[in-house]
């Protein structure tokens, strides 16, 4: 999934929607209706223009739109960029009700956001590895001073 969300703006919530799911034969399945479901304010703009959403929604659409896919790896470059805090919170408790169920690649500065989902995790600095390992074996202090402020 794109840091910039990469919808189509002039499709509808729906549209955006059916697009992925009938390009991966899932569409009108249960994969469909769980992916959706996980976003209720989608249904509720249903018919609106994905590019009429707020930031917000439009990364729900966006996430709703690649799990309707049914990856088995997940792909986020940035997902709380830009986003509310209430929304980064729906969005970590979305992808962290998934663990176990795909794989999920994660590129994030949000050390929080990305610590609450992490198995594992490499921090790179100007291109090189600076720190990698398992996040339960490692402190969070030693991963925020890699943090710049």
């Amino acid at each position: 999934m794109p840091q910039g969300r990469e919808i189509f703006s002039e499709l509808t919530v729906g549209e955006n929607i059916e697009a992925a799911a009938r390009a991966h034969g899932t569409f009108g399945t249960s994969t469909m209706d769980e992916a959706v479901g996980l976003f209720p304010v989608l249904t509720q703009m249903w018919k609106r223009p994905g590019g009429a959403l707020s930031g917000g929604q439009q990364q729900q659409l966006a996430i709703a739109r690649a799990l309707v896919t049914k990856p088995s790896l997940l792909i986020l470059d940035e997902p709380t960029e830009g986003i509310q805090p209430n929304l980064v919170a729906m969005i970590r408790d979305v992808l962290a009700a998934f663990k176990g169920r795909l794989s999920l690649l994660l590129v994030e500065q949000y050390l929080d956001f990305a610590v609450s989902l992490a198995d594992s995790f490499v921090v790179l600095s100007r291109g090189s590895v600076a720190e990698a390992g398992r996040i339960d074996t490692t402190s969070r202090d030693t991963l925020a001073r890699h943090i710049s402020i």
